[in-house]
């Protein structure tokens, strides 16, 4: 799966504060993603989280 720092990842499950939607901080055997509800970070096995992404968003680069 082609995941980069700054993409939006729209989860199947929710953060226990309500929001499915998180931030990748860091990519690699872990991935850092922060919740967009709640600011909390976490430190996840990439398999994991791939398993669980539902839609990848990323902001059009202007070239």
């Amino acid at each position: 799966m082609d995941v980069q720092v700054g993409d939006v990842l729209t989860m199947k499950k929710k953060h226990p504060c309500g929001e499915n939607h998180f931030l990748v901080l860091r990519v690699g055997m872990d991935f850092k993603i922060r919740c967009l509800g709640c600011g909390h970070e976490v430190m996840a096995p990439r398999s994991k989280v791939e398993k669980n992404i539902r839609k990848i968003s990323r902001e059009q680069e202007h070239t």
